[in-house]
């Protein structure tokens, strides 16, 4: 029989007897604020974009041929669109680890800091450590899982660390940690 029609477990071993690797879940740091956003988006779209679809939906099917009705048919792969969005924000939601940085009185970085930094080269820059879903390059915010940030973690005001880019290493001296609320 194929093994298309085997069902198999979760604790199958490949063929040498080695487990099946599985994929490591992602932790899903992310601010109160960021949080609220994402629920506020979820809000949205459930109980006001959604049911206005489906009603032009309903008025376009009610029309007749639906092969040539484009509010049908638009109508259709914007509620996929929708379901799709709803499922990724409730999943997100679900895994995400609240981490409230704001007022921690530490000169050490962590999720949440808000870091001054200083590169060889005499130029300055200012960098907030997020989450995943609240990357905003224009105003500073870098992902926990950024390179930048990776670089930063542990370390203290006035330490030097190495941030590795394609161009090459880049030294960083950390000179101001502040922890405040992230709008």
């Amino acid at each position: 029989m194929s093994k298309a029609f085997v069902r198999e477990t979760e604790d199958d071993l490949e063929e040498d007897g080695v487990p099946v690797a599985r994929p490591v879940t992602l932790r899903n740091y992310i601010s109160p604020a960021g949080y609220a956003r994402l629920k506020a988006e979820l809000r949205a779209l459930v109980e006001i974009e959604r049911p206005e679809v489906v009603r032009t939906v309903s008025w376009a099917a009610s029309n007749g041929d639906r092969s040539e009705n484009g509010d049908y048919l638009y109508g259709k792969k914007r509620l996929r669109e929708i379901d799709r969005r709803v499922r990724f924000l409730i999943k997100r939601l679900e895994n995400a680890e609240l981490v409230d940085a704001a007022g921690r009185d530490s000169d050490q970085v962590f999720f949440g800091a808000t870091v001054t930094v200083a590169s060889a080269s005499g130029g300055e820059r200012t960098v907030t450590i997020v989450g995943i879903d609240e990357v905003d390059p224009s105003k500073g915010r870098v992902s926990w899982i950024s390179p930048i940030a990776k670089a930063l973690i542990k370390a203290h005001e006035g330490d030097t660390v190495v941030l590795r880019t394609p161009q090459g290493a880049e030294e960083l001296e950390v000179l101001t940690v502040r922890y405040q609320a992230i709008d």
